[in-house]
């Protein structure tokens, strides 16, 4: 069945990637003391030993998203390119074995299908990317899914944000959730800024947030300015999410969203591991992907703080950012056992 006959719920937008899972035995971090980034090191021009490599297809925060949404019982829709390769079609079957609509995944025989290699590390990650120059447009025949959920792509597509912002013009009962990638923060907020102002839900980290907004390390950091910040750019709801810390929002009615200097900032840690984390690939897209999914649903925005939260902590788990991912009826067995010191507090 072609997607145009799909009432299609979220489509999702973005690179689709193989992660290679490479766990490092030997390897140091250390902090850089002008940027304060974290580094790891490893001994140069030596031969370093690994414990095991996981290949893992399908992936990337759009195609996570589309797998996120279709697990927790919406209609789903993929729009990405592969390589016409093994990868390409494992890629397509992985994701069509998780109901996500394929109709828009594009095979090109020139181009190669995006592999990444994932350095993992204790419980983090450190990923070395190479997005191929893949071409990208709008489908035609598209009917306008109720959400676009916009992330990930490669550093050749700023032309195409304009033909979603255009197409988000055509159709604006579709609302855009913007969860930049790597090159569109490098982009910068001047050259998407159709995109900003069409947002209606605004995912990153606090670190992206410090960078999106270009402030140096003796400007305020704070989760509020920040916040106050990125809304100014356009975004009508931006979430904050700060690893181990938890995530921010607003405290605001979704049918009314209105936010002005008054309005409360709520914060909800992250639930208690049932275990240390196995690794934290795909954490961000799993909060980000379920809490637009919780509000897809009609929940409140305490609600979807939750589902996030619990989502996002089940990925950690396990290897990768798929594997992990609940279905709604296991994030239901997780909500009702969750601890009662675990709630959302204002800030």
């Amino acid at each position: 069945m072609n997607s145009n006959q799909h009432n299609i719920d979220i489509l999702a937008i973005g690179d689709t990637v193989v992660d290679v899972f490479i766990k490092l035995k030997i390897a140091e971090v250390h902090q850089d003391k002008e940027t304060e980034q974290k580094l790891i090191c490893m001994p140069f021009g030596d031969k370093v030993p690994f414990t095991e490599a996981v290949e893992l297809v399908g992936v990337g925060n759009s195609a996570n998203a589309a797998v996120s949404a279709s697990r927790l019982g919406l209609t789903s829709a993929l729009l990405t390119n592969v390589g016409n390769d093994i990868y390409g079609q494992k890629s397509i079957d992985a994701l069509a074995h998780d109901k996500v609509i394929t109709d828009y995944i594009y095979k090109n025989d020139d181009k190669k299908t995006n592999y990444h290699y994932v350095l993992w590390f204790q419980d983090e990650r450190t990923i070395l990317i190479n997005h191929a120059l893949y071409e990208y447009h709008m489908p035609k025949d598209l009917h306008a899914p109720k959400f676009i959920y916009l992330s990930s792509l490669g550093e050749n597509s700023l032309p195409f944000h304009g033909e979603v912002s255009q197409y988000l013009s055509t159709n604006p009962d579709t609302k855009l959730i913007f969860q930049p990638g790597t090159f569109q923060i490098k982009f910068g907020v001047e050259a998407l800024k159709d995109i900003y102002a069409r947002t209606y839900i605004f995912f990153c980290n606090k670190e992206e947030a410090v960078r999106i907004l270009g402030l140096d390390k003796n400007q305020d950091h704070s989760i509020k300015h920040l916040l106050a910040e990125l809304r100014k750019l356009g975004p009508t709801l931006p979430v904050i999410t700060d690893g181990p810390d938890g995530a921010y929002t607003y405290d605001v009615d979704m049918n009314n969203l209105s936010i002005d200097e008054n309005t409360a900032v709520i914060h909800l840690p992250i639930y208690p591991d049932p275990m240390p984390p196995l690794e934290r690939t795909g954490a961000g897209d799993a909060f980000a992907s379920t809490f637009t999914v919780a509000i897809a649903h009609g929940k409140d925005i305490r609600t979807a703080l939750v589902w996030g939260s619990i989502n996002s902590m089940s990925v950690c788990q396990d290897i990768g950012a798929q594997r992990g991912l609940l279905t709604e009826e296991k994030l239901t067995e997780w909500i009702e056992k969750a601890p009662a010191s675990w709630v959302v507090t204002t800030v």
